[in-house]
């Protein structure tokens, strides 16, 4: 009943209201554009050369909402800002301009967004020069992506610059629904593309049951179990923390004097995101990039195909690799344990300072193992049921992982809204408050 009140509650306060119509509009202008095919292509050749494919194309088609078999103008996606941000936030741990920045505060980080469109932009001609020359070399069958009358210096500049903007036009989206709508913007957009195409796998994976012989109802049954159970176990580690306990002292400040208090450092279990799947996924997807313009790479691309045991093995091995990177890269308990030294603040039974750097970081090493397992358990669940039942790629995986989570984040500053305006959340008035989630570059979600 807390939920339907919950629900009830969204359109009785103004701001929240409005917030929600604009995300929604915005959205819906996104969803538009997928369909507005680029100049000089064919989309039908282009549906039917995907359909006969696999490897990163599907992923590609994926992430972008299904803009690439449709040849978009939106065909690059909002990839690009990811990458863009992705690389900016490693170059801030070694670049010292970069550093200060970060640590300059709300200038500081307008500045780094300014770097990131930069590069947004930049990546988004390099992809769409790509993607200009690849579609030139696509053919289905007799029938070519490209007509042979188009194929040119003019179409591969008109492409650059037409997917260019295209990216563009969504990062302004993204942008804007942050601003002016609910939730973060650019995670929405991908959770928008992905929910968007899952219809069409239900579909798809309903047929390929009808198609089998008898047994497949319970075949059918005990795969939506596993897809529910899947769920279940992303949305109770999304929201698993563990808690360091941590004391402070009492302090005397000028005239006032603050006591002493107890709290605790949440460490989160899967701090890494989606970004550990998404970087092993474009590596091992590369070789098949390479075998599209150098036939002395197909052998190896063959042996990577997705699921393989090759592929499945060095998949997990790359999410843990960079599940343990990218914490390191964005979580320092050195820093941590100085800004506890400095208000007073302690771990019980540990000393400030350098042991308690050591304790911070022995604890975030331990969780950060059981993060890593349970999102190569997760990525791997699609190759497992697409070698079993014919599953299309949305049940699972990467996908599966930022459905969820964008979900999560988004209940969470709706409840955030409720809860300021002394309404009921979607948890009722003394449950749990829902936990938001790092956005899909990886940065905290604004509340």
């Amino acid at each position: 009943m807390s939920f339907a009140n919950a629900f009830s509650n969204l359109f009785r306060i103004a701001e929240l209201r409005k917030r929600l119509l604009w995300t929604l509009f915005l959205l819906a202008v996104y969803r538009v554009g997928v369909f507005v095919t680029a100049p000089g292509v064919n989309r039908v050749v282009m549906k039917k050369y995907i359909e006969t494919s696999g490897g990163f194309l599907n992923l590609f088609n994926l992430f972008s909402g299904g803009a690439l078999e449709q040849l978009s103008i939106f065909a690059l996606g909002i990839m690009p800002y990811v990458s863009a941000s992705i690389i900016l936030q490693l170059l801030t741990v070694v670049v010292p301009t970069l550093e200060k920045l970060s640590k300059e505060g709300e200038m500081g980080r307008r500045k780094i967004t300014q770097y990131t469109r930069y590069g947004t932009i930049l990546l988004s001609m390099l992809q769409g020069f790509g993607i200009a020359r690849y579609l030139e070399s696509i053919k289905a069958g007799n029938e070519s992506v490209v007509p042979d009358d188009v194929k040119g210096w003019g179409f591969r500049l008109l492409t650059v610059v037409t997917l260019t903007a295209g990216t563009a036009f969504i990062m302004w989206l993204g942008e804007k629904i942050t601003e002016i709508g609910i939730g973060n913007g650019i995670s929405l957009i991908i959770f928008a593309g992905i929910v968007a195409r899952i219809p069409q796998a239900a579909l798809q994976t309903f047929s390929t049951f009808q198609d089998k012989a008898e047994g497949s109802d319970i075949e059918l049954l005990v795969l939506g179990g596993v897809m529910l159970l899947t769920i279940g176990v992303i949305t109770y580690v999304e929201r698993a923390y563990r808690k360091i306990p941590v004391h402070y002292a009492k302090r005397v400040v000028g005239r006032q004097t603050f006591s002493g208090q107890s709290t605790h450092l949440p460490l989160k279990v899967n701090m890494s995101g989606v970004i550990p799947p998404i970087f092993a996924s474009s590596i091992l997807l590369f070789p098949a990039t390479l075998a599209t313009w150098i036939p002395a790479f197909k052998p190896f691309a063959d042996a990577m195909q997705r699921g393989g045991w090759i592929y499945d093995g060095l998949y997990v091995i790359g999410i843990i690799f960079f599940a343990y990177f990218y914490t390191a890269v964005t979580f320092n308990p050195v820093d941590v344990a100085d800004n506890l030294k400095k208000y007073g603040g302690y771990i019980p039974g540990i000393r400030p300072g350098k042991k308690t750097a050591d304790y911070i970081d022995s604890v975030l090493t331990r969780i950060t193992f059981g993060g890593a397992l349970y999102i190569s358990a997760v990525c791997v669940l699609p190759s497992i049921l697409v070698t079993r039942y014919n599953v299309p790629f949305q049940f699972g995986g990467t996908a599966l992982l930022i459905v969820v989570g964008v979900a999560l984040d988004t209940v969470n500053q709706i409840e955030s809204h409720l809860i300021t305006r002394h309404y009921e959340g979607f948890t009722g008035p003394r449950g749990p408050r829902i936990r938001g989630r790092r956005d899909m570059t990886g940065a905290p979600a604004a509340a």
